[in-house]
């Protein structure tokens, strides 16, 4: 098929290698401009063009598509679909109807669970024990549109949403090979009114740690924002990231280091930090951070 891609991070990525390895025509490739990153703030393009220039394929970053020459520009390119995955730009309606067959979302949920920007954090944060990816026919609304395709996946213990997110970008992409490949055969299937929640984009005031709060909570919380924007809290004056943990037993004052391997207690039970980044360092295995800034039993975070 010919195929007009929109996606733009690091999820983007493997789905549009699995179109290509899959004999589709990548017509065009749209994601987000480059963007000033590092220290010397040069222009860095996002792993979608990164990689579509790798594959020889032709890249279009604009900054909008609301423009008539934009619109005419995607629909000139006579696609048959559009597969869209975490593009980061609002489709007006005349791109969605540009390809013959209009536009499909890889969406991180089951919907109409987690409609919106973080679905992968939501999920950890709050405590799903499964998620998984749809295959959605795009219309105006925020994820609103029929599902053509759904693919389940448990959510690990200790999972975080690092861990996941490469698993459901995986998953997303055999969907889509998948969907494109029966697609006239699939009935698209419309979400239900209920049971719809919105994964809201993540605030970094959401990101300091409540240790008053039981140890579940704290747990999804460290997991949920790991890698970034990655919970906190202050340890002996400096602000530490906590990128790993898993329930553990013990009991004591909410914020309290139980033992020399970093056992907290919470207002109900207790985390053990498995992983950990100081300001201007590297992440750190708990063990391992221990011996260079270590916070030992009593410490009080």
């Amino acid at each position: 098929m010919k195929i007009v891609f929109m996606g733009t991070p690091e999820f983007s990525v493997p789905v549009l290698d699995a179109l290509v390895d899959a004999g589709h025509d990548i017509v065009a490739v749209y994601c987000q401009p480059p963007r000033p990153a590092g220290r010397g703030k040069k222009e860095r393009p996002t792993p979608v063009h990164a990689r579509a220039l790798e594959l020889g394929l032709e890249v279009r970053h604009p900054v909008s598509l609301k423009s008539q020459q934009e619109q005419d520009a995607i629909r000139q390119l006579e696609a048959d679909v559009g597969v869209v995955v975490a593009y980061g730009l609002i489709l007006p309606q005349a791109v969605l109807d540009a390809p013959k067959q209009g536009c499909l979302n890889i969406h991180a949920s089951l919907l109409p669970r987690w409609r919106g920007a973080a679905p992968i954090h939501r999920a950890i944060m709050a405590g799903d024990q499964e998620t998984g990816v749809c295959i959605m026919q795009m219309e105006a609304g925020l994820d609103t549109g029929p599902v053509l395709l759904r693919r389940e996946i448990a959510i690990g213990p200790e999972e975080t949403t690092a861990q996941l997110h490469d698993r459901l970008s995986e998953l997303g992409a055999a969907a889509i090979v998948e969907a494109l490949s029966k697609l006239v055969d699939l009935t698209p299937t419309p979400q239900p009114e209920r049971g719809v929640t919105y994964a809201h984009k993540i605030d970094k005031s959401e990101s300091k740690v409540d240790w008053s709060v039981p140890s579940q909570e704290v747990d999804r919380l460290i997991r949920g924002l790991s890698p970034f924007p990655g919970a906190w809290c202050d340890m002996n004056g400096q602000r530490v990231k906590l990128l790993a943990s898993k329930l553990a037993e013990g009991h004591g004052p909410a914020g309290a280091v139980l033992d020399d391997s970093l056992t907290v207690a919470c207002g109900k039970g207790a985390v053990k930090l498995l992983r950990l980044q100081r300001a201007g360092k590297g992440a750190q295995d708990a063990e391992v951070f221990q011996r260079g800034f270590p916070i030992p039993e009593g410490t009080q975070l």
